[in-house]
């Protein structure tokens, strides 16, 4: 994972600007889900996915630093997590996400401690 958790990573292919909704997200043991919203903002840039049936439905925040590759031509993210470590990981709070730095404190904690699992 990058060392800046709120950024994408240079290898990753992502090129700025990109509209990444509905693309499907794959976990190092599987597909997810598909990107329900992504922002690219400076410091901050995230991916919310919506997992569908295979958690219940359930919205997940994941910041772009967990993004290992982008590909454009088959609309897929690949992503540096398993899928035990997603569906683990802090619920998407619609109200917080953007301007709390609170919840991004504890999403990017969550995210940030798997490194030394």
């Amino acid at each position: 994972m990058s060392d800046n958790i709120w950024g994408y990573q240079p290898t990753s292919g992502y090129t700025a600007g990109s509209d990444l909704t509905g693309y499907k997200v794959e976990a190092t043991d599987g597909s997810i889900g598909k990107v329900d919203k992504h922002s690219d903002d400076v410091a901050s840039s995230f991916l919310v996915v919506d997992t569908g049936v295979w958690i219940f439905g359930k919205h997940v925040m994941i910041p772009a630093g967990t993004v290992k590759s982008v590909d454009l031509d088959e609309h897929k993210i690949y992503v540096d997590l398993s899928k035990s470590q997603i569906k683990d990981a802090p619920e998407f709070d619609q109200d917080k996400h953007i301007g709390d730095a609170d919840y991004h404190e504890r999403v990017g904690g969550y995210y940030t401690g798997l490194r030394t699992i």
